[in-house]
């Protein structure tokens, strides 16, 4: 019966053959057209390094920290059930070099103690502060200071049902001209506000947003909020994902920021003037991608005010979070990310090939919607369609390569050369070995797990179909147990 089935199918599509190839055809030109942008990414970051590299000089970054000139800066902690993380992490936070620095933390109706963690940790006390209702936000229930660090206030809201209510409360309270968004489980370098806050002062009317690089911790050995040891991961998915954390912000964003079209920066680490976020409204909670969200606000606001600005990913600060363990929560993390990815595309459609918005709407834009939306629907087809046709006599072999080529050999190539990038001008991976981990890793994600990854964003377009809210739940193991 099966093969009777089969050779139905297979004579019903030879019927059909012409749009059969047209159908492959356009499944094969999307694949060739997003491995042709990676391929001009590239060059492209690769001369950003450089320049990065060649103005980078320590003498400068230290003559920055004694600066009276250094623009003071807020970093934002948005806090959801972090007790397991956020002491650790902010203890690191308090102890940056930056001459003027300000912590807010927006604890947002966590369910579990983070408050109370935080209270016992820094002896906390209640405190009244003057602050704006400039963004709207969920109620707030009280603030908290520290006579031992006065630099420290923990705001305790109600919880606002997404990060963006968080990270605008922190905001009307803070004081500063910049503010950096931090998760509560992400880990700074001490050096990583100072690099970063450099392009603000070199130029200071044009530059509106800043980020850095986001590495894994897990793996790492962290000692009182400090990384004190640099390793790899030890089990397989947060051993990927540092690939996949490599490749997007050494290749694309290096790429993006080169061209003067950055579409995002990452709410885990991102550096932005305070005073145009207040034009803009603080940042939306409509969308569950609130960090790509904002910057794509921003790109809108100041092209229709004819603004003259700049955005920029710096390579060198990195800060370090925790990436999930399970394959549970990494598929909530994914499917979220293109539910954000998604909705933030419904809700800019018109900026799309709109000269209105310059290059950021003719040229990034698109982009976004060829990797956001097209993208995931016709990379998954791609792995049932042609070897469903190659196995009915549909496709023959050389159609198959091709397509093997496309999306498995050249995926490859684009990872390793990133790493090479990455060790040529940051040498951050202290052993060789560790760079030839990472280069297998490159090679074995494309049997299954960029499949998988294919899969959960489908899901995550499902969702989106279905108007699917929320974050899921995001468990932390806590700094001190990613170095086991």
């Amino acid at each position: 019966m099966f093969e009777q089935f089969t050779s139905t199918l297979s004579d019903f599509f030879l019927a059909h053959i012409i749009w059969v190839y047209v159908f492959l055809g356009i499944i094969f030109a999307i694949g060739i057209l997003q491995n042709l942008i990676s391929a001009i990414q590239l060059p492209a970051a690769y001369t950003e390094m450089r320049q990065h590299t060649q103005a980078e000089d320590s003498e400068t970054t230290w003559q920055l920290l004694i600066s009276e000139e250094v623009m003071p800066i807020s970093i934002l902690v948005p806090a959801y059930n972090e007790a397991a993380t956020i002491v650790s992490n902010l203890r690191s936070m308090l102890f940056l070099q930056f001459p003027n620095l300000e912590i807010l933390v927006a604890n947002d109706g966590s369910t579990d103690d983070t408050l109370q963690v935080l209270i016992d940790a820094f002896d906390l006390k209640p405190i009244s502060r003057a602050h704006d209702l400039t963004v709207p936000h969920a109620e707030i229930r009280g603030v908290y200071g520290s006579p031992a660090y006065p630099q420290l206030v923990v705001i305790d809201k109600v919880n606002g049902g997404c990060k963006a209510d968080a990270v605008n409360a922190a905001l009307n309270f803070s004081r500063n001209p910049l503010y950096c968004v931090v998760d509560a489980d992400s880990l700074l370098e001490p050096e990583s506000l100072l690099r970063c806050v450099r392009p603000f002062m070199e130029e200071p009317e044009k530059m509106v947003a800043v980020g850095g690089t986001i590495r894994v911790l897990n793996g790492c050995t962290v000692k009182n909020g400090r990384i004190t040891t640099i390793d790899l991961p030890k089990k397989f998915l947060p051993l990927v994902q540092t690939m996949e954390y490599i490749r997007a912000f050494l290749m694309a964003r290096l790429a993006w920021s080169h061209w003067d079209m950055l579409s995002i920066v990452s709410g885990a680490f991102g550096i932005f003037r305070r005073d145009l976020t207040m034009k803009v409204g603080g940042w939306s909670n409509d969308t569950i991608g609130e960090d790509y969200d904002f910057v794509v606000k921003l790109h809108r606001y100041l092209c229709e005010q004819n603004i003259d600005y700049k955005m920029r990913y710096v390579p060198e600060p990195v800060c370090w979070t925790e990436a999930p363990e399970t394959l549970k929560v990494l598929r909530t993390q994914r499917t979220r990310w293109q539910r954000g990815a998604l909705e933030v595309a419904a809700k800019n459609k018109d900026m799309f090939f709109n000269r209105r918005y310059g290059r950021f709407g003719m040229v990034a834009m698109p982009n976004n919607l060829l990797v956001d939306v097209v993208g995931p629907i016709a990379e998954f087809i791609g792995y049932l369609a042609f070897p469903i046709f190659y196995f009915l006599g549909v496709l023959d072999q050389s159609f198959l390569l091709a397509f093997i080529a496309i999306f498995f050999i050249f995926g490859t190539f684009i990872s390793i050369s990133t790493l090479i990038l990455e060790e040529l001008e940051l040498a951050r991976s202290p052993r060789a070995r560790d760079l030839l981990k990472l280069g297998l890793v490159a090679l074995i994600e494309n049997f299954g797990y960029r499949q998988l990854n294919s899969w959960w964003r489908i899901v995550g377009w499902w969702q989106f179909l279905r108007k699917v809210e929320g974050w899921g739940e995001m468990p932390r193991l806590g700094a001190e147990e990613t170095s086991k």
